[in-house]
């Protein structure tokens, strides 16, 4: 048998172990509850009541083999990349002239974010759409996450990660590609135009943070005002578990790793809070979402995923970036956790592409596929 080289593309199959489906509902069964005072709401994090039916349905009710099929649907590969495998679904359109797109999810993402977007991109006449707006598309998981498995060594950081998609799409045989992300997705894809400039044929972005001044001129619309204020307000109460991920990873990992009810809470809070919900865990399926926990709980990813924090808050990557000359679109929903100001956008990037939308949070691809498919298609239009 020929030794595997360490640029060799495996193929992948998702295949989690009955016992493991056996062992998840089990600990379901016996998770021990927290207390909570009488009329708490939402104030002191996600409710019991809220955590107990999620975990109710997910222990009774949901159907991993379904979902694991569906993933399976996808054609699915593994490589080494810098000393940590690397898991991807790798979609080729039937269109011969398709743009290779790498597309990246972030915390508390997954590749699961991106499966009512594949299909559009990659075939978009069987979607309705034009063939002209073709992409073959990418879709890895970060190292540290799902399917990757944990890193095996420290370093991790947005730059690193970059520059294994650099080598990834290389080893592909794409020369040339777009990349599109939000959250840490962003991050990464606009690091690649950093990085990589010349092989970028744009960057599209559904999160870009923008640093405001203290005393703008001109001064602050309405609209700016407004999200200016969401993005303080973020800052204040909502990111507690940054805070965590980014000084403690292995700390938490003890609770999550072993506690599905905690892996769940952890994850589905942010479900609720960053997304453009009427009520509580309305805007995502809630089968999809417990796909998505359900990766991490499977691959035992709590405290490799979160080392993501850590190891940005330790190579200055929270800090003012350096300008990008890769081509830009930014595709700007409501309920983000911080959305972008245009005009502080501009001086640190080359945005050439802006929308605006009247619906939709931190979770665009599951909130709002549609949408997201429609502004890709048309920010890449122009760069073909």
């Amino acid at each position: 048998m020929t030794a595997m080289t360490d640029t060799e593309i495996r193929p992948f199959r998702i295949d989690v172990p009955d016992a493991q489906l056996v062992d998840l509902r089990g600990r379901l069964a016996r998770t021990r509850w927290p207390d909570e005072p009488a009329h708490a709401g939402w104030d002191l994090g996600v409710p019991v009541a809220y955590v107990r039916e999620l975990a109710e349905h997910w222990r009774t009710g949901y159907d991993w083999r379904a979902h694991e099929a569906e993933l399976n649907a996808y054609p699915q590969f593994t490589t080494t990349v810098d000393g940590a495998n690397v898991h991807f679904l790798h979609v080729r359109s039937p269109e011969p002239d398709a743009v290779p797109l790498v597309v990246t999810h972030g915390w508390p993402g997954s590749v699961v974010e991106f499966l009512d977007i594949i299909g559009p991109l990659t075939d978009p006449r069987a979607h309705g759409g034009d063939p002209a707006d073709a992409f073959h598309v990418v879709v890895p998981s970060i190292p540290g996450y799902g399917f990757s498995g944990p890193t095996p060594d420290r370093g991790w950081n947005v730059d690193r990660i970059a520059r294994a998609w650099a080598e990834l799409m290389t080893r592909l045989g794409y020369e040339r590609f777009g990349a599109q992300g939000g959250d840490w997705g962003a991050s990464i894809s606009r690091e690649l135009g950093l990085l990589v400039p010349e092989r970028m044929t744009g960057v599209h972005l559904t999160m870009l943070v923008t640093a405001v001044p203290d005393e703008p001129e001109p001064p602050l619309t309405d609209d700016e005002r407004a999200k200016l204020d969401r993005a303080n307000r973020f800052r204040a109460e909502g990111l507690g578990y940054g805070a965590i991920q980014s000084t403690r990873p292995q700390t938490l990992a003890y609770a999550l790793t072993d506690s599905p009810a905690g892996q769940l809470a952890w994850i589905a809070e942010k479900f609720v809070e960053w997304t453009d919900s009427a009520k509580p865990g309305d805007a995502v399926d809630r089968d999809r979402l417990l796909t998505n926990v359900s990766v991490y709980w499977f691959t035992a990813t709590a405290g490799s995923s979160a080392r993501l924090y850590h190891e940005a808050a330790r190579s200055g990557q929270w800090g003012p970036p350096p300008r990008s000359t890769a081509p830009t679109g930014v595709a700007v929903f409501p309920k983000e956790i911080a959305p972008p100001i245009r005009r502080f956008a501009e001086p640190d990037n080359n945005v050439v592409h802006w929308t605006e939308f009247d619906r939709g949070g931190h979770f665009a691809a599951m909130e709002q596929p549609e949408l997201l498919v429609a502004d890709v298609r048309a920010f890449f239009r122009g760069l073909r």
